[in-house]
């Protein structure tokens, strides 16, 4: 009995099902906000194709670009929770600005037209998607790491609960993701983009009521690291709290103007990822212990690897989608499927195969032959290239064979496994190997190297599709398409088995963090 009480030492004392009670507000947050997510991610690039007439090219950039900022953002609302909000207050503000930019998505004016050869887009009603884009990017910012940072301070350092926390806070995530790709989908493609957009923005408004209800339930675990500090005035003549909430007004605006520039994003990522790397290797070198510097230092490495398993994994939201629209038979058992419910796989089969991986480590640990956290993001890596080679053998067969809908269904099962591997572990990987002072910042980076991945995706999905303009140019090549995922796959397995020749001395670094 007594070593139960130790190892779950520091964690929330109120429990809900043997899990600190805290958990079940971030589950059903994070359920909401991914709902809105996912949800409008679901069909953007499609909306961009078809109703702005974009090409697949530029679509694929715009995308990238938005979801690189996305998960670029939480390096500064990471920063500003630990050092001056709160993962509360954070989290509270990101919400809002959430409700604020998918509502905004809702209004997006006439569709654009072909006049002659030239493509008639309206401007206002352009900058005002972009606005939208910029509102959620910002509100992402404020709560993506902090709410994951809330779900570790609800576990004591040793409580050995917390990974079966992360997985379950993590299945939040996929039941919104499920619940969206069904609905939001198919209103978006049946009766409106505007309306798809809409309900996306009811399901953040639900999970920021759900938020605000459950906060009594977090027992101060969030709450601002000096309140007083809050209320001091800042150079600007307002108090520090108020000066925040303005600069993250400020981060729409710039998010506004860099989501005109999608190569500049790509760079600005690249650049950023690189600093941050080096800033915490800077505070590992003199302000840690061997064993905490050790620790950083394979969080780092992990973290940088990461962003090629996101570059692969996001092609489901862009070039995928689009091939689902235009080159596979999407009547499945009778049913017609539209092109952005194909996205619906992942997450289904995430709530079907999770509990079977849960039980798999189990069972390998059990037998000690469990992979370590190292190890997971090899195979994940190995998994994801080998899903993009057959995929890509697959569509190179004739044409009655390639376009059978379970060659998407094998891909999507592929991603899905490989995204088992690592993103659950890696987001609870974070927070065991971090230096507590610094675990927003690192959680920040993790979300920065998944932001670089994203953009990489969006980059990649470009290569895919033709460079035209006008009704047809939304069409991918799909020549390009099987050279480009056969070359990623290929890629991917290498990197795998790079992360896995190294996984001895990658373990040894992490000092029995398991």
């Amino acid at each position: 009995m007594s070593d139960t009480v130790v190892s779950t030492e520091g964690s929330q004392e109120r429990e809900l099902l043997g899990h600190p009670i805290g958990l079940v507000v971030c589950f059903l947050t994070e359920m909401w906000e991914r709902f809105s997510y996912y949800g409008m991610r679901t069909i953007l690039v499609l909306y961009l194709v078809k109703y702005h007439l974009f090409s697949a090219e530029k679509a694929s950039m715009i995308y990238g670009a938005y979801a690189g900022l996305v998960y670029m953002m939480p390096i500064i609302g990471g920063y500003m929770a630990d050092r001056y909000l709160g993962s509360r207050k954070a989290v509270t503000y990101g919400a809002i600005l959430l409700v604020l930019g998918h509502g905004l998505m809702g209004f997006h004016g006439p569709a654009a037209f072909m006049d002659g050869e030239t493509v008639v887009r309206n401007d206002f009603y352009l900058n005002l998607f972009f606005l939208a884009l910029a509102l959620i990017i910002a509100g992402v910012g404020f709560l993506k790491a902090n709410i994951s940072t809330i779900v570790g301070a609800l576990y004591g350092p040793n409580d050995p609960r917390r990974d079966g926390g992360f997985s379950i806070f993590y299945m939040g995530i996929n039941v919104g993701s499920l619940l969206s790709t069904a609905l939001v989908g198919y209103v978006g493609e049946t009766y409106g983009w505007n309306y798809g957009f809409g309900l996306a923005g009811i399901g953040m408004l639900f999970g920021l009521l759900v938020f605000l209800w459950g906060q009594r339930l977090l027992d101060g675990r969030a709450e601002p690291p000096n309140p007083p500090e809050l209320k001091e005035k800042s150079p600007i003549g307002l108090n520090k709290e108020y000066t925040i909430y303005l600069g993250g007004l400020v981060m729409v605006a710039v998010s506004w103007v860099l989501m005109q520039y999608q190569t500049f994003v790509g760079q600005l990522l690249g650049l950023s990822g690189f600093v941050m790397v080096g800033l915490i290797l800077v505070y590992a070198f003199t302000k840690c212990t061997k064993v905490e510097r050790d620790r950083l230092i394979v969080a780092c490495f992990l973290i940088a690897i990461q962003s090629v398993f996101w570059a692969l994994f996001e092609q489901q939201a862009a070039s995928l989608t689009l091939l689902a629209d235009q080159q596979f038979n999407l009547d499945v058992l009778g049913m017609n499927v539209l092109a952005s419910q194909v996205q619906l796989m992942n997450p289904l089969f995430i709530v079907l195969l999770a509990p079977v991986m849960a039980w798999l480590w189990v069972a390998l640990a059990n037998k000690k032959l469990e992979p370590s956290t190292p190890a997971k993001f090899g195979i994940a890596m190995l998994l994801i290239g080998l899903g993009y080679i057959v995929f890509s053998w697959g569509m190179s067969l004739d044409d009655s064979t390639s376009k059978s809908f379970l060659w998407l269904a094998f891909i999507y099962l592929s991603l899905t496994l490989a995204e088992l591997c690592l993103s659950p572990v890696g987001l609870s990987m974070v927070t065991k190997l971090s230096v507590a002072k610094i675990v927003g910042m690192l959680m920040g980076t993790w979300f920065l190297f998944t932001a670089l991945g994203n953009y990489v995706a969006g980059w990649i999905s470009s290569l895919t599709g033709s460079s035209g303009h006008g009704a047809d140019s939304g069409t991918l090549d799909i020549v390009a398409t099987i050279d480009v995922y056969t070359t990623i796959g290929y890629l991917s397995g290498g990197v795998g088995i790079f992360i896995l020749l190294l996984t001895p001395l990658l373990r040894k670094g992490m000092h029995g963090v398991h």
